[in-house]
């Protein structure tokens, strides 16, 4: 049904004329929401430091985490102490923890997960964002700034930069959920932008993914992603939109002799495809579970090349808030 509901988001058809209102309801239900904290009725929280969100109107995955790397890497580079935050979407404890390079996907999320293994700072989960952030802070008081993994619409957590995803879809179909893939309604007012190939309609600034030129497996070995071509390859995700990642595959002349499409954060416990004797090939966020399984599975990591005019509005929009809060800094 998941993805007969995605396909039937990209245009009004039969199905999405069924749910449509079903999606006034919906629609109600977030206005009612949204109200109740523009009148104070429910509490908005600010932590200490400026607090860069990074989500999405879109469900069913734009391709966000991989911002969220990027953004995390800039500020880095940038010399600036920086935590992430996130839900922990999928996970099966409803804490407030750090994720480790050690932590298991299930207990923590598979993407909090992927962030900490490859951009090296504290990350935190927490069914609400601002507990995340305080014990982040707590734990790490020399963080300089947040940026929360989705959290679009937690309007719990006061947010200083909003960055919205889109990917080539767009807005489907523009309804919202569940006649269409729109958590809100848009356009909506953000800070910035940032969209992957080209959807029509939205404007913003411009970004295009691509495999890495290379492959790792647990043991951290790394080979050229081009090593691979001309061997039989199963190639397995449990992604938004695992064709994509296949077609990306193909598309540096792998040969794929069986592809497996799972669910979004599928846990792979339990599979048979942990016992098989195929090689396999994955994605990152795949990898941080399936690599307890089939450590031999090799994971390629997805680059997302960014319009530098993106980043200098970011540190524009960031500059001033991290200047109204302990002084100007520099980059």
């Amino acid at each position: 049904m998941g993805r007969a509901l995605q396909r039937a988001w990209l245009r009004r058809g039969v199905l999405a004329w069924l749910l449509w209102p079903v999606s006034l309801i919906f629609g109600l239900l977030a206005a009612l929401r949204r109200t109740a904290y523009r009148r104070g009725w429910s509490k908005t929280y600010r932590v200490s430091v400026p607090v860069v969100v990074v989500g999405n109107v879109v469900a069913g995955g734009a391709g966000k985490t991989p911002v969220v790397m990027r953004v995390v890497d800039h500020l880095q580079a940038r010399g600036l102490a920086t935590g992430v935050i996130s839900r922990g979407y999928g996970r099966s404890s409803a804490d407030c923890r750090e994720v480790s390079a050690g932590s298991r996907a299930a207990e923590v999320g598979d993407e909090p997960l992927l962030v900490a293994r490859s951009c090296g700072v504290p990350v935190f989960v927490a069914p609400r964002r601002i507990d995340a952030a305080n014990a982040l802070l707590a734990a790490y008081p020399a963080t300089r700034v947040i940026v929360c993994d989705d959290g679009l619409q937690h309007l719990g957590l006061h947010r200083d930069v909003e960055i919205c995803v889109f990917d080539e879809r767009g807005v489907g179909n523009g309804w919202l959920l569940p006649a269409g893939p729109l958590r809100e309604h848009w356009p909506r007012p953000v800070d910035l932008v940032l969209r992957t190939g080209a959807p029509e309609g939205i404007d913003g600034f411009d970004a295009s993914r691509r495999l890495a030129a290379y492959t790792t497996r647990a043991d951290g070995k790394r080979v050229p992603l081009a090593s691979l071509k001309g061997r039989p390859l199963t190639a397995i995700a449990g992604v938004a939109r695992p064709e994509a990642f296949f077609d990306m595959l193909r598309g540096e002349g792998l040969r794929l002799v069986r592809t497996i499409a799972l669910p979004d954060h599928h846990d792979f416990r339990g599979d048979a495809i942990a016992s098989g004797s195929a090689e396999l090939v994955c994605t990152e966020k795949d990898a941080v579970k399936l690599w307890r399984l089939r450590p031999g599975a090799w994971a390629v990591p997805l680059e997302l090349d960014v319009d530098p005019a993106f980043w200098t509005a970011l540190d524009s929009l960031l500059d001033a808030k991290l200047s109204s809060a302990d002084g100007p800094q520099t980059s």
